[in-house]
C-alpha cells in the first residue's frame, strides 16, 4: 500500500517502511513561487518540470548570463569537443560541483536557484559507500537543451 506526504511516497511492505524520493504537486507548486524571485533579479527564462515522479528541473531558456562561455572560461571543462559545446550551446549542471565549474554572476545564479530548488523540505541522508540512498527528491539543472540551445540575451 502506498501513500504519498508533501515530499515523500511511503511504500510499506511487510511491515518495513521505504522512503523514496518523490516531488508532488505541492513541492512543484512551493518551488516554482520560490524560484521565480531568483529568475526575475538575474533575468533568466527557465521552466521548471518534474521527471520520474522523483526529479525537480529546472530548465534555463534564455538569459543575460552567458553560462557556456563562463563555463569554458576557468579552464576545468573535461569536454571533448569545445567547439560542440559552443555549437549546441547546452550544459547539463552537475549539482555537487557547479560552484568549482562557474564564476561571478552565473555562480550566484546557480547557487540561488539550487537552493531555491532544495526549499521544499529537501534533505538528503544518502550514503553512496553503504549503496543508501535516502534523498527527498533529486535536483537538476540544464543550461539549454539538446534540441533548443540556450539564448545568451545581451542586456
Amino acid at each position: 500500500m502506498a501513500t504519498t506526504t508533501t515530499n515523500v511516497l511511503t511504500i510499506s511492505k511487510t511491515g518495513n517502511t521505504t522512503k523514496m524520493a518523490f516531488v508532488s504537486k505541492d513541492t512543484k507548486a512551493t518551488i516554482a513561487a520560490n524560484i521565480k524571485p531568483v529568475l526575475k533579479k538575474y533575468g533568466v527564462k527557465a521552466t521548471l518540470a518534474v521527471r520520474d515522479h522523483r526529479t525537480i528541473v529546472l530548465n534555463v531558456k534564455s538569459g543575460s548570463i552567458d553560462f557556456i562561455e563562463n563555463y569554458l572560461a576557468d579552464g576545468k571543462c573535461t569536454c571533448a569537443d569545445e567547439r560542440s559545446l559552443r555549437e549546441y550551446r547546452n550544459i547539463q549542471v552537475n549539482p555537487y560541483w557547479f560552484h568549482e565549474h562557474f564564476t561571478g554572476k552565473a555562480k550566484k545564479f546557480l547557487t540561488e536557484a539550487m537552493a531555491a530548488l532544495k526549499s521544499a523540505g529537501w534533505y538528503d541522508r544518502s550514503d553512496s559507500m553503504t549503496d543508501y540512498f535516502d534523498t527527498a527528491y533529486y535536483v537538476d539543472i540544464n543550461i539549454g537543451k539538446w534540441d533548443r540551445p540556450y539564448e545568451f540575451v545581451k542586456s
